[in-house]
């Protein structure tokens, strides 16, 4: 198996340089922010923080492509970095500490169902003083830096009456005439609560929670913690059940409530 930890390492002083012009702007008040086609909301912190993992990348990387949410992407070959420079800007804008950095590394040729796989999966959220990573094989971890680190696994729940279940929001589920469905599953759940965006499925990861999902996303929000899931030993599909982040919406379990959750939620037949 190929050894990614150079990678990995890279991926750590990425998210350094990121976090540097991310919190240098967070709670600014004359932070700049514009709304892009989609309607939502974008930072000047966004754009500096891809841009400068962009240039690094450039430095340290040549010959491998990016794709970021606010620039597109760039290069071509085998290797291809994935980068949200703020996942949560909503909270990033109105001060809010729950965001972070999504650094991905997918390589073709590792199985993945686009023809790649991640193999590198850094999620840095540095108003919350947290950081978590995975390689390849090589497990997840949380901690402070490489050397100090606590290696992540996922919970043991088997029972939905058992299990905590997280999400980002009730709309988008409502959008997608899935909000019945949704309800259901939380009502089956132990507890349910809103943890949102990246920091539920870091949960899953770390055990505190067994159950994530949402309705629409991009590979840019999935690929990093699709990579620290799988690593801590749970899973990451769609809603359909296709492994990784390539399916525009999320479901992430433990493992052992994964079939149960794509049954109650999935459009179609879960994948194994």
């Amino acid at each position: 198996m190929p050894d990614f930890y150079d990678d990995l390492r890279l991926a750590h002083i990425l998210a350094d340089a990121a976090d540097s012009v991310t919190m240098a702007r967070f709670k600014a008040l004359d932070l700049k922010v514009e709304t892009k086609p989609d309607m939502t909301p974008v930072s000047e912190a966004d754009k500096a923080a891809e841009e400068l993992i962009r240039s690094q990348l450039q430095r340290a990387r040549p010959r491998d492509a990016v794709l970021g949410e606010e620039f597109g992407t760039e290069g071509g070959g085998a290797r291809r970095w994935i980068v949200d420079p703020i996942d949560g800007t909503k909270n990033y804008v109105r001060g809010v500490p729950v965001w972070a950095t999504l650094i991905a590394l997918s390589v073709r040729g590792e199985g993945g169902p686009e023809g790649d796989d991640g193999v590198v999966g850094l999620v840095s959220a540095p108003a919350l003083g947290r950081r978590w990573w995975a390689s390849k094989g090589g497990g997840a971890y949380t901690g402070r830096s490489l050397s100090s680190a606590t290696r992540l696994k996922v919970s043991g729940v088997d029972r939905l009456a058992d299990a905590s279940l997280s999400y980002s929001s009730l709309s988008g589920w409502e959008e997608r005439g899935r909000l019945d469905a949704f309800l259901d599953l939380g009502r089956a759940c132990w507890r349910t609560r809103a943890y949102g965006d990246f920091w539920s499925y870091m949960m899953v990861a770390e055990g505190s929670v067994d159950l994530a999902a949402e309705p629409e996303l991009s590979v840019w929000d999935m690929a990093a913690p699709s990579v620290v899931v799988r690593e801590a030993g749970g899973r990451f599909t769609s809603l359909d059940g296709v492994p990784g982040p390539y399916g525009e919406n999320a479901a992430a379990s433990n493992g052992l409530l994964h079939e149960e959750l794509l049954a109650r939620l999935g459009r179609g037949p879960a994948a194994r």
